[in-house]
């Protein structure tokens, strides 16, 4: 972390590195993915005529473990779908990261843009149970 002390009215800064070597010598999970915000380009309706495409790259990659998690957002009054969604890749790199989003129908047809985010997942929690007889249980 630079040291703001020799510049008082400067905010401190941090390089991306010295955060990840914090998690990962700090008891954090550090897994490296990247999250990737895609927005309409031109309205919902282009989004719409490639919705189903869209859907089955998405099932694609995670059949081959490569979506961590996928979604569309909400209006901010949560009444209507605007054609924005996040994704979360497991990539080697940024690099790769964005090869991947770049083959989305969605934005390889124009009708949506991008931005890729690094992230780390630091922290949470993740379980599940298995049934393996007794059919779907209730849910509490």
């Amino acid at each position: 972390m630079s040291d703001a002390s020799s510049n008082p009215a400067s905010e401190p800064s941090m390089p991306w590195q010295d955060l990840v070597t914090y998690s990962e010598t700090h008891d954090l999970l550090a897994k490296r993915l990247y999250v990737v915000f895609s927005e309409p380009t031109n309205g919902l309706r282009p989004v719409l005529e490639n919705l189903d495409p869209h859907v089955a790259h998405q099932t694609e990659l995670e059949k081959n473990g490569i979506m961590f998690g996928a979604g569309p957002f909400a209006s901010d009054d949560e009444q209507q779908w605007n054609g924005e969604g996040m994704f979360i890749y497991r990539a080697g790199s940024l690099k790769e990261a964005r090869k991947i989003a770049e083959s989305d129908p969605m934005h390889s047809s124009g009708a949506r843009s991008f931005r890729i985010r690094s992230w780390l997942l630091n922290e949470g929690t993740y379980s599940f149970r298995l049934y393996y007889s007794g059919g779907k249980p209730e849910i509490v």
